[in-house]
């Protein structure tokens, strides 16, 4: 399953941390700063420095407000102390997470240096993050960032810069959007059209931190209705286990000047979507994210409660839907191993009757040692009716199967 699909909810249902102290400045007395960032699977993965001492990567996410570090490991190594230790806990009592809070921290990006963090520190990395993501990452990066600077993510180029408030000016090739701050995450009002052609004035969560294109909760508005045409799936991941939906398109979505059309929408199961790292007592009809975003330079302007944005030359990308039905993660050191975790009902991979723990070994003869996560997904977004020979291990046999890969929305 493309990871597009399977996004990361990442803002965690506890109290508002200790922000004391909490402070980035550019270095140097420069009013600007940009540097190269990774772009996984919609994702922006920035270098941070941990005290100064520990070189990590963290996602870049408008939807958190605490610094996340995703393994208490890396915490462990620093000998950083605990003020703080939770267990949150999920219906019925079971323990979802256990996390820790630690207090100034030192937090460095290329350029610009933050002191007296809060950090949240999980036990362990509940959400697999590189798993999933196939690279390495450690933690997310949110709120701390964006309230202090004009964020710019150019996602073609590859680059983000950051500004200070007071020097920014607005460009005028720009589509600016108001947005409003509550909780520390941004939200924005535009006009969704359903399948039927109703039209809703949907309130979105601006989501960085997730994958996925959009997110529409049907308990929140009557018009949010699921189109006849779709298919019932794994849509996330939050802390407290797997998240459950319908996954259908609907006819477009308005971001100022800029239609986008045939959107593919994640409509949650009843009481999936609550149980998330994104949980929130703020009314919201859902949430757009980086499947959307990354179509264009995108700037936030959190101090002034705006958005500005771009189309660059991904705008008018068709979206995909992942046509295999085939959810897999990354594992081992380099990351080159890969796991079925997941077979969507009826697709094309459980018509071949492939199983969760099937080990791929090669897709159409290459092996997969050579190829990186974000490849063989996108050997499974192609096109309906493509040929794909799998070659699998499955208890110690192996085994080849061959799907020809079809659109079931």
């Amino acid at each position: 399953m493309h990871f597009r699909r399977y996004f990361l909810l990442l803002a965690l249902a506890l109290p508002a941390f200790c922000e004391a102290q909490l402070g980035f400045t550019i270095m140097e007395g420069r009013k600007h700063v940009q540097f190269p960032i990774e772009v996984c699977n919609n994702l922006v993965v920035i270098p941070v420095v941990l005290n100064g001492q520990l070189p990590l990567k963290f996602i870049l996410d408008t939807g958190v407000r605490t610094t996340i570090l995703t393994e208490k490991t890396f915490s462990d190594i620093l000998k950083l102390t605990y003020g703080r230790h939770y267990l949150v806990a999920g219906p019925g009592g079971e323990k979802i997470v256990e996390a820790y809070v630690t207090n100034n921290v030192t937090l460095d990006l290329p350029g610009v240096h933050g002191e007296g963090h809060a950090m949240l520190v999980l036990e362990k990395d509940y959400l697999e993050l590189r798993n999933y993501l196939g690279t390495d990452v450690q933690g997310i990066l949110g709120y701390e960032v964006f309230s202090r600077f004009i964020v710019e993510v150019d996602y073609e180029s590859r680059q983000l810069s950051l500004s200070l408030p007071e020097f920014f000016h607005p460009r005028k090739s720009y589509q600016m959007l108001p947005i409003t701050i509550q909780d520390t995450k941004p939200y924005l009002q535009v006009p969704v059209q359903m399948k039927d052609g109703v039209i809703v004035n949907a309130k979105l969560l601006v989501d960085s931190g997730a994958s996925h294109g959009l997110v529409l909760d049907p308990s929140s508005n009557s018009q949010i209705e699921i189109p006849q045409k779709h298919v019932s799936s794994l849509i996330g991941r939050g802390l407290g286990g797997l998240i459950t939906g319908q996954i259908a398109r609907i006819k477009s979505l308005e971001l100022g000047k800029y239609k986008i059309e045939n959107v593919i929408v994640n409509f949650p199961d009843p009481n999936s979507y609550t149980d998330t790292l994104k949980a929130s007592d703020v009314f919201r009809n859902g949430a757009v994210g980086g499947e959307i975003l990354s179509r264009f330079t995108t700037i936030y302007n959190f101090p002034g409660e705006k958005i500005y944005l771009k189309k660059n030359s991904s705008f008018r990308k068709e979206f995909n839907f992942n046509m295999s039905g085939l959810t897999v993660k990354a594992k081992g050191s380099r990351l080159r191993k890969f796991e079925v975790t997941d077979v969507r009902k009826d697709s094309a991979a459980d018509k071949v009757d492939i199983k969760d723990g099937d080990e791929l070994l090669s897709i159409n003869g290459y092996p997969t040692s050579d190829l990186d996560l974000n490849s063989v997904n996108g050997y499974f977004n192609t096109k309906p009716g493509k040929k794909i020979k799998l070659e699998l291990l499955r208890n110690g046999v192996k085994l080849v199967k061959k799907l020809i890969l079809e659109s079931q929305i």
